[in-house]
């Protein structure tokens, strides 16, 4: 993906350091690899302004992995022969940057999109070492592609359940790019516009350095402060700044 001389500049002319971030992106496209995909073709953006900034960058089509759908961390306890999401639930657990990429299919996310999403789910019971939820402290953002309306209805999915699961969202996290309404073609395709849309270039370009602020100042500050939301310590009878006497 060759970046525009101004994405260029603005990777160029700044003094913050983002080399020891990492970013996964997970593209919830419907076509298997090799086939090209349009998500990704968006993705690439966002990406290629990552790795200009020595981010270090993951990229996964959900789709190639077969993930057995469910809520639980590993499926095989639950009747599936294997599944790849506990090593997939590593990456994520590594990434202090997590987009989730997804075309539009009637208005909605892709199922693949959704099933990622459970996956997530299934796992946001655990804890981290200051016994909050554990995805606190890493930050989540979306990108969008199809040839029919719904950025926004689809955006407004994701990131709430993003949030809802312990990620930070920062202003503006989502990007995309639909085209005409209606039958017609899809980013990558020839003639699309997509790649030249001035709209599309600057809210992936803004949501990009969004992202990259946010995990930093949260990686700089060691998270989310833990005070008034730790699950250990409200199981064990805290009760942060009400009365409780029954807590010593």
């Amino acid at each position: 993906m060759t970046l525009t001389p101004r994405q260029l500049q603005e990777c160029a002319n700044h003094d913050w350091d983002f080399s020891d971030l990492s970013a996964l992106f997970i593209n919830c496209t419907l076509k298997r690899s090799p086939n090209p995909s349009h998500t990704q073709g968006l993705m690439a953006v966002s990406q290629a302004i990552m790795d200009a900034n020595g981010v270090a960058v993951d990229v996964v089509r959900a789709v190639d992995l077969e993930l057995p759908p469910g809520v639980y961390p590993d499926m095989t306890e639950h009747g599936w022969k294997r599944d790849p999401w506990p090593d997939l639930f590593q990456k994520v657990m590594a990434a202090d940057i997590l987009i989730l990429g997804t075309p539009i299919w009637l208005g909605e996310k892709s199922s693949i999109c959704q099933q990622v999403i459970e996956r997530l789910y299934g796992n946001s019971a655990l804890l981290n070492e200051q016994g909050q939820y554990a995805y606190y402290g890493r930050v989540g953002g979306c990108v969008v592609t199809g040839n029919e309306d719904g950025i926004k209805h689809c955006a407004m999915g994701i990131l709430y359940a993003l949030q809802h699961l312990g990620y930070t969202i920062p202003p503006q996290a989502d990007a995309g790019w639909i085209g005409p309404a209606g039958p017609g073609p899809s980013y990558l395709d020839e003639g699309s516009g997509g790649p030249e849309n001035e709209f599309t270039q600057r809210n992936t370009t803004f949501m990009t350095w969004n992202l990259l602020h946010t995990a930093r100042m949260l990686k700089d500050r060691g998270g989310i402060p833990a005070h008034g939301n730790q699950r250990s310590t409200w199981d064990a009878g805290c009760r942060f700044d009400h009365p409780n006497p029954e807590h010593r």
